[in-house]
C-alpha cells in the first residue's frame, strides 16, 4: 500500500493518440501537471512531511539508543524489562518512519520522471519559468546541507570525543547513528535539488518548440464517423 494519499498526474498520452483541439489546450494540460508535479515534488507541504518524517526517524533511534545505554547498564530485571521498553517504543518509531519517508521518496522519483516526460511533449518560455522553481530547490539545498553538516560533525564528533572508561560503546553508536540518519536524509534532499535544476537547464530553458512527427498531427484530425 502506497504511503501517499493523492495519485499523481497520469503521463501524457502519446502522439498518435493526442486528443487535445488545438495546441493551446495542450498546453493548458501541461502546464497544469507540472504545477501540480513541481508542488509535489518541492512544496512546503513535502519539505514539511519530509522533515517530520526525518524527526521521527531521530526519536525512534533516539529510544533504541537509550534502550541500548539501560541494558549496557542494567544490573537486575527491572533495567532489562526497560531497556525491552524503549527498544520496542523506539521500533515502533523508527520503522514506520523509514516506511514513509522511502515512500516519500520514490514518489519523488515517480513524479520526476512525469514532470520529464510532460515538460518534453512541448516548450513555452511564458509558462516555464514558474516551472523551474529556483527559490523552492535553494531551500531545499540549503535544509539539506545544513543536515548534511550537522550528520557529519556528529559522526565525526562522537567517536572523536569518546573516553575510554566513561563513554560506553552504545552511546558512541547512537550518536554516530542519529548523525548517519541526519546525513543520508541531507544528501536525499541535495540530490533531488541539484537533480531538478539540471532538468529545468535542459529542458525548461527557452528555445525552439519541440519537434511533432512528420505528418498531421492528431489534434487536427476530423473526429471519427459513428
Amino acid at each position: 500500500m502506497s504511503p501517499n494519499r493523492r495519485a499523481l498526474p497520469p503521463p501524457p498520452p502519446p502522439p498518435h493518440l493526442s486528443c487535445w483541439p488545438d495546441r493551446e489546450a495542450s498546453l493548458a494540460d501541461r502546464d497544469r501537471a507540472m504545477g501540480e508535479l513541481r508542488e509535489r515534488m518541492f512544496g512546503g507541504g513535502r519539505l514539511a512531511v519530509f522533515l517530520l518524517w526525518l524527526l521521527l526517524m531521530e526519536a525512534g533511534w533516539g529510544l533504541v539508543g537509550a534502550a541500548a545505554v539501560v541494558f549496557d547498564e542494567a544490573l537486575g530485571v527491572f533495567g532489562v524489562a526497560l531497556s525491552l521498553a524503549l527498544a520496542g517504543l523506539g521500533a515502533g518509531a523508527l520503522v514506520p518512519a523509514v516506511y514513509f519517508q522511502v515512500g516519500g521518496v520514490r514518489q519523488d522519483l515517480e513524479a520526476r520522471r512525469l514532470f520529464l516526460r510532460w515538460a518534453a511533449l512541448d516548450r513555452a518560455p511564458a509558462h516555464d519559468a514558474r516551472h523551474r522553481a529556483p527559490g523552492a530547490s535553494l531551500v531545499w539545498l540549503l535544509v539539506s546541507f545544513a543536515l548534511c553538516a550537522a550528520g557529519l560533525g556528529l559522526c565525526v564528533a562522537v567517536p572523536a570525543s569518546a573516553r575510554p572508561g566513561t563513554t560506553t560503546y552504545a552511546e558512541v553508536a547512537y550518536g554516530m547513528g542519529a548523525g548517519f540518519l541526519l546525513w543520508l536524509t541531507g544528501l536525499v534532499g541535495a540530490a533531488k535539488a541539484v537533480g531538478h535544476y539540471r532538468l529545468a537547464v535542459r529542458l525548461l530553458s527557452p528555445g525552439p518548440p519541440a519537434p511533432r512527427r512528420a505528418g498531421r498531427p492528431a489534434s487536427s484530425a476530423p473526429p471519427p464517423h459513428g
